[in-house]
């Protein structure tokens, strides 16, 4: 097998799980990002929460490879026509969805911009089978499918938890119970990093502008303070507990 050169770029908990997977592939080498003018075979780029951060670090990665090389996107928060329209080269660009657990699944949904060029989607399946993944193409629309649906019972809960309609581990105990979902949606949301979660939401809301789509403010309050689960491990049950200390002096 020929070997894939890769550059992952981002700073988030997905870009670090797909860096891990693909290091841990023979037959992969993961190129540096901050490295200028390399002959690589795709760039995954995974930046959610800041658009502008992203439209930049984006036309960055376009200077300095190939015309050619695929550019595989995270349409977390904005459309792929949208991030092709950044590039001066828009044909090669693929958007894809998925969160940091990608590994519990097999399969991750990409997304064609109007700009495409078709041809740019097998080499997409080509990238992601080498991670054990399939692709599903799906509308190019803000958050896709199970990242955005997935991101509105999260936003539900939060807002279930403000509420006071129940505690944290009385949400997450019900939803696993009662409807056998592998883990609560609190608990989901700290392992995949709640600042993920908030870039969907917040995309949707500023694409579509309804008010389903609007982030509970505990969610934003908590990627405010830094408590996005994941590495930090403070999330909604740190919230809780530390709410609950305050309450108590």
């Amino acid at each position: 097998m020929t070997t894939k050169s890769v550059i992952i770029a981002g700073d988030n908990l997905l870009a670090k799980e797909l860096s891990k997977s693909f290091r841990d592939h023979p037959h992969v080498q993961v190129v540096d990002e901050q490295l200028r003018n390399v002959q690589v075979d795709v760039v995954i780029e995974t930046t959610n929460l800041d658009k502008e951060e992203k439209k930049r670090r984006l036309q960055e990665i376009e200077a300095s490879v190939s015309p050619t090389t695929l550019i595989l996107s995270t349409t977390l928060s904005v459309t792929a026509t949208e991030v092709a329209s950044w590039l001066t080269t828009p044909e090669r660009v693929v958007g894809f969805g998925t969160f940091a657990n990608f590994k519990e699944g097999s399969l991750i949904e990409v997304s064609l911009p109007l700009q495409a060029d078709r041809d740019y989607i097998n080499q997409a399946a080509t990238i992601f089978s080498l991670i054990n993944q399939e692709v599903e193409l799906v509308e190019d629309e803000v958050g896709l499918v199970f990242p955005r649906i997935l991101s509105m019972i999260i936003n539900e809960a939060a807002y279930a938890l403000t509420e006071q309609t129940a505690e944290a581990q009385s949400i997450d105990i019900a939803m696993k119970k009662g409807t056998n979902y592998p883990k609560g949606p609190l608990e989901w949301a700290a392992e995949i990093g709640l600042d993920d979660i908030y870039a969907v939401l917040s995309g949707l809301y500023r694409e579509l502008g309804e008010e389903r789509y609007r982030p509970a403010p505990l969610i934003r309050k908590l990627v405010y303070a830094g408590w996005i689960g994941g590495e930090t491990d403070k999330c909604f049950y740190h919230y809780k507990k530390q709410s609950n200390k305050e309450l108590s002096v």
